[in-house]
């Protein structure tokens, strides 16, 4: 089996939490991901709970997966003592689902509000992976060009916009496609699994 990844999933304050949730248990179940380290923004913590009900202080493992698992750990997007914060801890990359735009704008500019900011932009000063999955639309010019700064910095800007060529019938079925893509763009997908 080949070395195993420590990921990074960041949850922003754009709808599409349950976005969060299969990509999580995408990562969660892969054997070739060794660790997950969840970031939940305050407001991340309040669209959680809307769209999955229960409390914003709950613990957030439990509230993306469903459940408990010693695979993925927890961190408060305040924690500027979190390792995320230096270039020296051992992460393969980071995946931001959903990705709010004032956070992509704040990346963009290299500005940290928070510890999400701060491990996206050292993603980028490591030469990291960082994907970046926006939900918003339409996108106005700012946006438009806060992407394009992003993209030269090194991330790539992946929005969540379902594919319709697999005739989805659910919107259950449009989260596994949109899951499995991105799974399959990060190296983790089903066929680099059958290569490996």
């Amino acid at each position: 089996m080949a070395e195993q990844r420590n990921m990074i999933l960041a949850v922003t304050g754009a709808g599409g939490t349950r976005m969060a949730h299969h990509v999580l248990a995408a990562l969660e179940a892969d054997e070739r991901v060794g660790h997950v380290d969840l970031l939940v923004s305050s407001c991340g913590r309040k669209l959680v709970a809307h769209e999955f009900g229960g409390a914003e202080d709950r613990d957030m493992v439990q509230a993306v997966l469903g459940r408990e698992s010693g695979k993925v750990t927890a961190w408060d997007a305040d924690d500027w003592a979190a390792p995320h914060t230096s270039g020296s801890h051992d992460v393969w990359g980071m995946l931001v689902v959903p990705c709010s735009l004032g956070t992509m704008s704040r990346v963009a500019q290299g500005h940290s509000d928070s510890l999400i900011e701060r491990a996206a932009d050292v993603c980028l000063k490591q030469r990291r992976p960082l994907v970046l999955c926006v939900r918003d639309t339409p996108f106005n010019l700012i946006h438009l060009r806060n992407m394009t700064q992003v993209t030269e910095a090194g991330a790539v800007v992946y929005p969540m916009i379902p594919s319709f060529y697999t005739l989805p019938e659910t919107v259950e079925q449009m989260y596994e496609q949109f899951t499995a893509r991105l799974m399959d763009f990060v190296g983790l997908g089903r066929q680099a699994r059958a290569g490996a």
